[in-house]
């Protein structure tokens, strides 16, 4: 989906420019000495509008959130939501996941949340997943022992596959559901999530946890991803079955 462009958009940066860190690596391996109200590090994947980060950095204490985006017509509306709230607990990073080792010392973080990430359906394509072998290689490393990652999508082919590569990684999961909310709303949102679980969606969700026999880049070359097509690109095929239904 492609989104739309932001009036004003250098000048609003600019207001919200005390919550963007625009040289991160710098802070690699003092990110708590940086910010020392803080005793843990989140990072967030993807953070899009930020309701999902204002909502969770409003009920966090002494935890410092790292909020990544890479468009930034998206991060200047989540930069906004937390500015507006007064949290303070949050900062933005424009970056790409693969920087994470030039980032974060080894075992710097505690969680790393992964919500609603492009499913790149093509099997050419799976590498790119973040949820890929080689970016779990990249979470382990900046994991400290028994760190997690908290996964959630609304498309199923992309969590069975992600699951299969977690476990196959030396991941332990602890959490898993396919339909989050089947009981009622749970827990905390994102944009995308509120949309899709108005229109009867289901979600995945898995929290999974870094082990002794969790697999890191020092493990050497990732295996190949042969026969990794999804069956739908983020629930489509779901989402457009519930549109015809609701038609006249």
């Amino acid at each position: 989906m492609r989104m739309r462009k932001r009036s004003n958009l250098t000048a609003r940066m600019e207001r919200c420019a005390a919550l963007r860190i625009d040289e991160p690596a710098a802070l690699r391996g003092r990110w708590l000495e940086a910010f020392p109200q803080a005793e843990q590090i989140y990072v967030e994947l993807g953070c899009g509008k930020g309701r999902f980060t204002a909502d969770l950095a409003e009920g966090l204490e002494r935890i410092l959130l790292l909020a990544v985006e890479r468009v930034p017509d998206a991060m200047i509306l989540a930069m906004e939501r937390v500015q507006s709230r007064g949290v303070d607990s949050v900062r933005f990073l424009d970056l790409d996941a693969r920087e994470l080792p030039n980032l974060f010392a080894p075992g710097e973080i505690q969680r790393l949340y992964i919500n609603f990430c492009d499913p790149w359906p093509k099997s050419r394509d799976a590498k790119l997943r973040l949820t890929a072998p080689g970016f779990l290689r990249l979470y382990a490393d900046a994991l400290a022992p028994g760190g997690q990652i908290h996964f959630k999508t609304d498309n199923a082919p992309l969590f069975d596959w992600s699951a299969e590569q977690l476990r196959a990684e030396g991941w332990a999961i602890s959490e898993l559901t396919h339909d989050l909310h089947a009981a009622g709303p749970t827990g905390i949102l994102t944009d995308y999530e509120a949309r899709f679980l108005s229109q009867g969606m289901k979600i995945n969700r898995l929290v999974a946890g870094k082990t002794p026999a969790t697999l890191g880049t020092a493990a050497g070359p990732v295996p190949r991803l042969r026969g990794a097509s999804l069956v739908d690109a983020r629930g489509y095929a779901e989402s457009i079955a519930h549109q015809q239904k609701e038609e006249p």
